[in-house]
């Protein structure tokens, strides 16, 4: 039986390692829990119902006050259309998340939820993030399981880890002072997985986090994930600077490395032992970078991601189509599948 990394193991890795080392390291430990070699993918498309916020996180580019002149909230027509679009090339899931708007309660989300489930029962809806969902219970005056629990009811079954960040309130006091905390993002997640809601984690580093604050992260949600079984897989991705408070006041002047990248990801397949999927971020990182972190420890290539606004709105944009995803896949020597939100296999290009 392999022992478990202990977080001083851990930072130990984390500083004194080499890329080679932890690389090799993480894609012995990925062949171990997925020996068929197949590398999966999603179809799906992110919808940004609104960039409304009143949160104002220094890191965020996409957000605008309600009185923004660039300030929309989608219309359930214009949803619609855009699910349409989707279901024309095949895909199988929305990425649905928004500003946190500050006059939306549990009523608005409860119809939007039901009108996608009854127009579109063949979408799944991974929707909405911890800060959203900490934010409906306030307005509405409802706890937490009661606001996933009506959602849940009216067909939202995944829920994404947007809003982590990094899960240490040295950090959060920094980045997004109004933000919830990172026990309140815990108890959000604890909250989904105890009514049956599965969800995944993540983590956005690269701002003003340090290796310590990395490892408090990567136990925060190794320790959920004992209690609970209820993440689906991690998701890590790089902090980009560009159009955001955070650089314009000097405090973050450039972006993480992609060597930085590759040794966090390998920390966490070595780390996240109770996680089956590490998915490769590709959109902030390029597809390249995408395609090698396939051999530090990732075994999910992520969405084609028919839309993107919030990385893009930080002038990072990166594109990637259902065949070019197979074709890196097929140029490391692994087996291409799609996927769905559950990590069900749909289809495998040989």
């Amino acid at each position: 039986m392999n022992k478990r990394l202990t977080d001083k193991e851990a930072l130990e890795l984390l500083q004194n390692s080499n890329l080679k080392e932890i690389g090799e390291m993480a894609l012995r430990k990925k062949q171990e829990l997925h020996p068929d070699n197949i590398v999966s993918f999603i179809v799906d498309r992110n919808i940004n119902y609104t960039n409304v916020c009143w949160v104002d996180c220094s890191f965020c580019a996409f957000y605008r006050h309600q009185k923004s002149d660039e300030a929309y909230v989608l219309s359930f027509k214009e949803i619609g259309k855009k699910i349409e679009e989707l279901l024309s090339i095949g895909g199988t899931q929305i990425l649905f998340q928004g500003g946190v708007h500050p006059k939306l309660k549990i009523e608005w989300y409860e119809e939007l939820v039901e009108w996608i489930s009854k127009n579109y029962p063949e979408i799944t809806i991974h929707g909405f993030s911890a800060v959203e969902i900490d934010y409906i219970a306030k307005i509405s005056k409802i706890s937490y399981k009661e606001v996933l629990q009506r959602l849940y009811d009216k067909g939202l079954f995944s829920m994404p880890g947007a809003g982590a960040e990094v899960l240490s309130d040295r950090v959060r006091e920094v980045i997004a002072p109004k933000k919830l905390t990172s026990d309140e993002w815990i108890a959000v997640h604890r909250a989904a997985h105890e009514i049956g809601m599965k969800t995944t984690a993540t983590m956005m580093f690269g701002s003003v986090d340090n290796d310590e604050d990395i490892v408090e992260h990567l136990r925060r949600v190794r320790e959920l994930q004992d209690e609970t079984g209820g993440f689906r897989a991690f998701i890590l991705w790089s902090f980009q600077p560009n159009h955001t408070k955070l650089q314009q006041e000097g405090i973050v002047k450039f972006r993480a490395s992609p060597n930085r990248y590759l040794k966090l990801l390998a920390l966490s397949r070595l780390y996240l032992d109770n996680f089956k999927n590490i998915q490769s971020s590709w959109v902030t990182q390029g597809s390249y970078i995408g395609q090698l972190a396939l051999l530090f420890g990732a075994n999910d290539l992520g969405s084609t991601m028919m839309e993107e606004n919030v990385v893009s709105a930080a002038g990072v944009s990166n594109k990637m189509n259902q065949e070019e995803m197979i074709k890196l896949i097929k140029d490391i020597g692994a087996t291409p599948a799609k996927r769905d939100t559950a990590y069900n296999i749909l289809e495998v290009f040989k």
